[in-house]
């Protein structure tokens, strides 16, 4: 089914949600406003896999898988093939290169896109350094893990939008994917991400999508929340 909805699909609205219920929910009182879906692990156990097959299949939603998938190859690749008969659009993995190559071979002839998460908005040099993460500057370290996860067949990325316009810059970013988390309006809270940009920003910068969660699901009237968002992009 092809979307009905006139949203602008660069907005992508992460249904951070405990339940299938709720997710269908939200999306109910987002309309034709939101054509595009993130559902993650933390709704994995509620019924989000059901939750994303519907949207696809009986709203004509996009939908983005955001797994994160990381083991060893074969692992990933089943993990990946069995994903890939949903006919879903984004599913992420990890960045490193045995992973990502992988999931390719699980993905097959089916036309989802494999995203590389190269280093999680969330953290920053403190963290990294705590989890023995290799010294240097975050931005050198993403740039680094984005060359190689798009040398191993990634069809494109998640990086913060700090880091957007310095991955697009480079040669092996050509017609790749940049997908933004971190994505804050002016003046809300930050919540649990630390490197963020606004809608506008990130895509002047050089995202395809920006995904924005808790400033739409929290808001008392998530769909106007949404469609400010889409105005201030759509300007």
């Amino acid at each position: 089914m092809t979307p009905t909805s006139l949203s602008d699909d660069r907005l992508i609205v992460a249904i951070d949600l405990p339940n299938a219920l709720a997710g269908l929910q939200l999306t109910e009182q987002l309309g034709d406003a939101v054509s595009f879906y993130k559902i993650g692990l933390g709704m994995l156990t509620g019924g989000g896999l059901a939750l994303a097959n519907e949207l696809k299949q009986d709203h004509g939603k996009r939908i983005f898988l955001d797994m994160k998938l990381f083991d060893i190859g074969a692992t990933v690749e089943n993990a990946v093939r069995g994903l890939a008969q949903f006919e879903l659009d984004f599913l992420t993995v990890h960045g490193d290169p045995h992973v990502v190559r992988a999931a390719r071979e699980g993905v097959g002839e089916k036309d989802m896109k494999i995203l590389a998460v190269t280093i999680l908005t969330s953290l920053d040099r403190a963290d990294l350094d705590a989890a023995l993460i290799s010294s240097g500057n975050i931005a050198d370290l993403v740039l680094t893990r984005a060359a190689r996860a798009f040398e191993a067949g990634a069809d494109g990325v998640i990086a913060s939008p700090q880091e957007a316009s310095l991955i697009r810059a480079l040669p092996e970013a050509k017609g790749k994917l940049i997908v933004t988390p971190g994505v804050r309006t002016a003046g809300s809270a930050l919540g649990d991400q630390k490197r963020v940009a606004t809608p506008a920003q990130a895509l002047n910068d050089g995202a395809d999508h920006i995904v924005v969660g808790r400033p739409i699901w929290a808001a008392p009237n998530p769909r106007e929340a949404a469609q400010t968002i889409l105005s201030e992009i759509g300007s």
